[in-house]
């Protein structure tokens, strides 16, 4: 009985796992990864609703099949465009976005696969940017705000050019939620959803570049000036401040110095008026002797007559 009972045991596990490997065979039994949605079609036509949840399911086999689509978030990479701007500038614009399929039933219907879903993005993002782009000036696909002039207002030092001064209302921020509001009205007829557009990458045309390059260069050119006409003024400035001081030192040098000499000399002077007092005829022979070593030198000759007051003291000598 326990060896009858086992051998049924066994055949009845066997006979199941044959059933399992047939409805796998079969495809009547599928499995839904949880990054995947299916739908059902059966001759080509769509049976029921996409299956979303993730786990084993079944369906009828031979005669339906089971389309796989991803639920997570795809790429759509772009390729460059030449567009012209509102200022008639052409520039190359080159746009990224990432999107999602929510409603596998109609994205199997419209377009079926990714690939032929991508050639959809194509045409709505492209159309969607070049509307954008011609709706406005360069200025505003290139700069995504003001800072420049706001710099500029706080009295900070800033290079910018006449073109750049110009403010700008929408910036570039701005024009890629345009882009994406646009994109967004047309993908849900192919059961998408664009999540978001960037803009990768602004280049201008080759023409317009070497205008830009010229147009840079000089303006390093006139930076180059102003900073060497201030620097020159600064200098000249530094120069008169310099100058203006050195006098101011020299002044006041200059009124010491008389100063201490007017002071030495009304003491000087109160010295010799003090030595006359003293004895007048000293004082006198001394300032005889000072007049002759002023007047008197190797080379001079002297005539003098011999009642002179300038001879007294050497008409003594004899005596």
């Amino acid at each position: 009985m326990k060896k009858m009972g086992l051998g049924r045991f066994l055949g009845l596990g066997v006979s199941l796992l044959v059933i399992i490997m047939f409805g796998f065979a079969s495809g009547m039994f599928f499995i839904v990864d949880e990054t995947k949605q299916v739908v059902i079609t059966q001759f080509g036509k769509p049976i029921g609703k996409p299956i979303v949840s993730s786990g084993l399911h079944f369906k009828a086999p031979f005669i339906q099949q089971a389309h796989y689509f991803e639920k997570r978030l795809l790429e759509w990479d772009g390729d460059p465009n030449q567009i012209p701007t509102k200022d008639k500038k052409y520039i190359w614009v080159d746009t990224t976005a990432r999107w999602k399929i929510v409603d596998a039933l109609k994205f199997l219907q419209s377009v079926g696969n990714e690939l032929s879903a991508s050639s959809r993005l194509n045409d709505i993002i492209n159309s969607a940017t070049r509307d954008a782009i011609t709706s406005n000036l360069l200025v505003e696909a290139v700069r995504d705000s003001n800072r420049i002039l706001e710099t500029k207002d706080l009295g900070e030092d800033a290079i910018v050019s006449e073109e750049a001064l110009e403010r700008i209302d929408i910036g570039r921020q701005q024009l890629t939620r345009s882009i994406l509001e646009k994109a967004k009205v047309l993908a849900p007829q192919y059961g998408i959803e664009i999540m978001d557009v960037r803009v990768k990458r602004i280049n201008y045309v080759e023409e317009v570049r070497n205008k830009v390059y010229d147009r840079m260069i000089a303006e390093r050119k006139r930076a180059a000036e102003k900073y060497r006409s201030e620097g020159f003024g600064k200098s000249a400035e530094i120069e008169g401040q310099v100058g203006k001081e050195l006098k101011l030192i020299t002044s006041e040098a200059y009124r010491q110095a008389q100063a201490i000499v007017g002071k030495a000399d009304a003491e000087a002077i109160n010295i010799y008026a003090g030595a006359y007092e003293q004895n007048p005829e000293f004082y006198s022979f001394l300032k005889t002797l000072e007049t002759y070593k002023g007047t008197i030198d190797g080379k001079s000759t002297v005539i003098l007559t011999t009642d002179s007051d300038y001879y007294k003291y050497l008409k003594t000598l004899d005596k």
